[in-house]
């Protein structure tokens, strides 16, 4: 877990220092993308975390498993971080290995 919250971190803090043209490409208001990924991929938000007293992020997930992870700043500016396909909600122990 720790390794993935470090992972996290440094998304999110490359994200917010990607050269403008690049990031034009992940980044928008929060607004427009939540609006985005209801309408394009029917996806809601699932969990929400801070990062930073700067960042929060924040996990989109559809009925349909696929998945996206938003950083979002205190000026309202979100970046996607990763998004997929094969979203669990519920983990099932019994099925790993040493658990």
């Amino acid at each position: 877990m720790t390794r993935l919250m470090a992972s996290m971190v440094f998304a999110a803090t490359t994200a917010f220092s990607i050269a403008p043209a690049a990031a034009a490409e992940q980044c928008a208001a929060r607004t427009d993308m939540v609006k985005a990924l209801g309408e394009k991929f029917h996806e809601n938000a699932a969990a929400v975390g801070m990062i930073n007293p700067n960042v929060i992020v924040e996990v989109f997930v559809s009925e349909r498993g696929t998945w996206t992870i938003l950083a979002t700043d205190t000026q309202g500016q979100s970046c996607v971080l990763s998004a997929g396909e094969g979203w669990q909600s519920a983990m099932t122990t019994a099925a790993l290995p040493g658990i």
